[in-house]
């Protein structure tokens, strides 16, 4: 697969496990982004950053702040907890 099909294909996945969530299958949107994570190992291509903030790296949910997540502003950076209680913290100015 060349690498401008495994984006696209993460692309649409990414998108998949957001509708997915918004519309309660949880399970199916772990499906959803546990294969893009796949391709993009596969492929040996950066996982986007997008995806990859609104992903959980414990128990692989697409995150969506106020179904899902909680996140909240702390001294520089961002916290967002996902329902299972892992915790990504990143910068911001």
């Amino acid at each position: 697969m060349t690498e401008g099909i495994a984006r696209e294909r993460i692309d649409r996945l990414q998108e998949a496990a957001e509708r997915a969530v918004v519309e309660g299958h949880e399970a199916r949107a772990r499906r959803y982004v546990r294969r893009a994570r796949r391709i993009a190992e596969r492929n040996r291509i950066p996982f986007p950053r997008v995806f990859d903030r609104f992903s959980c790296d414990r128990c692989d949910v697409y995150l969506v702040p106020g179904r899902n997540t909680r996140v909240r502003l702390q001294d520089g950076h961002v916290v967002v907890t996902c329902d299972c209680g892992e915790h990504a913290r990143y910068p911001y100015e």
